[in-house]
C-alpha cells in the first residue's frame, strides 16, 4: 500500500518513484534483516523477480515530489514512510532499547525497542525493523500480536447482549471488586504470540454461582491485560531488556479501569499520551526529520507530551496469584481442535 501511493503521489504512470521503506519490506518476508535489501534466495524460492519489487529506502528521506498539475497544486516532497505499528513505536518516540509501546483495537500489538542489534525470538515473537532514519543505522525491535483484546468486549456486546455498547464495559467491572476466580480466555480462533496455538479455542473457567455479570466484564478486561503481560515476558527473555514503562494507544486506552490492571499486572508504569493517534504522529516524524523540520530525536521526544499515567499497586494479586490462575486457565485451551 505504501508503494502504490508513494507511487502516485510522485506521478504514477508519468514518473512516479517505486519505492518502500525498511519496515513495511521486512513485513513481506523477502527483506534481509543484515542488509535491508531483497533477499535473493528467498525471493528465488517464491519466484518473485527481484526487478519487479521496489526499491528499499530508510524510513526517513525525500523519496520524490508530488507533481505541481497533481491534486495538491504544488510540488510537495514526500518524505516518511513507516508500516502501521512501526509508526506507532515511533509516535510515541520509544526511541530507547526497552521502551515499549502496545496498541489496544481489535487486536493489541506490543513492539519493545531492542536497539541497533538483531534479536531473534525464541519464544513466539516476530523480529522487525523497528525504524531506520536517513542514512542512520536501523533500530530493531521485537513484536507481539495478541489476535482478541477489544474484540472480546465485540463479543460480549454483540453475541451475549451483555452490555448495549462498549464504553459501557468499565462501569459494569467497576461492579465487582475482583473476577471471583473466573477466567475468559478468548482463543477464538486460536492463540497467537507467544503460543501460536491453531488448535486452542476460547473457555470460560473458575464459573461458580457467585458469578455475575460484572465479572465476566472485570475478566475480559483482564484478559487483554493478562496477555499483555504474556507477550512481555516473551520479549524479556528473547532479549534480557527490562522494561521501563509501557507507551499505550488505541481505543482501549480510554478505559481507566483497564489501564490501571495493566499496570497492576505487568508492575511498570502505564502512560497515555496526549496525541491518541500515534501512527499518523509517527509518520509525521519522519517525515519531518527527513525534511530537517526535527533537527533529532531530542526535539521528537519533547513534543511527545503525557497525558495521563498509571502507577502500579504494590503486592497486587493480579501480579502473582491471579496471573498464575490466568496461566493455568489458558493451558485449558491447548487441544480443542483435533
Amino acid at each position: 500500500m505504501d508503494t502504490w501511493l508513494i507511487w502516485n503521489l510522485t506521478g504514477g504512470v508519468n514518473g512516479g518513484v517505486h519505492v518502500t521503506d525498511v519496515t513495511n519490506a521486512s513485513r513481506t518476508m523477502l527483506m534481509d534483516l543484515k542488509t535491508l535489501q531483497w533477499d535473493e534466495e528467498i525471493c528465488t524460492i517464491m519466484g518473485i523477480p527481484i526487478s519487479m519489487l521496489p526499491e528499499i529506502h530508510s524510513s526517513s528521506c525525500i523519496y520524490g515530489y508530488t507533481r505541481a498539475e497533481g491534486p495538491f497544486g504544488g510540488i510537495i516532497p514526500v518524505a516518511g514512510d513507516l508500516g502501521d505499528q512501526q509508526a506507532a513505536t515511533v509516535g510515541q518516540a520509544c526511541f530507547d532499547v526497552g521502551e515499549a509501546k502496545n496498541t489496544y483495537g481489535t487486536g493489541c500489538f506490543m513492539i519493545l525497542n531492542t536497539g541497533r542489534e538483531i534479536v531473534h525470538s525464541k519464544n513466539g515473537l516476530l523480529t522487525t525493523v523497528c525504524y531506520q532514519f536517513k542514512d542512520e543505522k536501523p533500530v530493531y525491535a521485537l513484536e507481539g500480536s495478541i489476535a482478541i483484546t477489544g474484540a472480546l468486549i465485540q463479543w460480549l456486546r454483540d453475541n451475549l447482549k451483555m452490555i448495549a455498547s462498549a464504553s459501557e464495559i468499565e462501569d459494569l467491572a467497576k461492579t465487582v471488586d475482583d473476577n471471583g476466580g473466573m477466567y475468559l480466555v478468548p482463543a477464538f480462533s486460536g492463540l497467537f504470540a507467544p503460543y501460536w496455538r491453531s488448535d486452542a479455542r476460547g473457555v470460560i473457567v473458575g464459573l461458580t454461582r457467585y458469578i455475575n455479570r460484572g465479572h465476566f466484564a472485570r475478566a475480559a478486561l483482564e484478559a487483554t491485560a493478562f496477555q499483555t503481560r504474556e507477550v512481555l515476558e516473551a520479549m524479556k527473555a528473547d532479549s534480557n531488556v527490562d522494561l521501563l514503562v509501557l507507551k499505550v494507544d488505541g481505543g482501549m486506552v480510554q478505559n481507566d479501569l483497564l489501564m490501571q490492571i495493566q499496570a497492576d499486572v505487568l508492575q511498570v508504569p502505564v502512560i497515555r499520551p496526549k496525541v491518541a493517534e500515534t501512527t499518523a504522529l509517527g509518520a509525521a516524524y519522519a517525515a519531518g526529520y527527513a525534511v530537517d523540520f526535527w533537527k533529532d530525536l531530542n526535539e521528537m521526544r519533547s513534543n511527545w507530551k503525557k497525558d495521563k499515567v498509571w502507577t502500579p499497586k504494590p503486592f497486587s494479586t493480579l501480579y502473582t496469584e491471579k496471573f498464575k490462575e490466568w496461566k493455568k486457565a489458558v493451558t485449558r485451551t491447548f487441544g480443542w481442535i483435533d
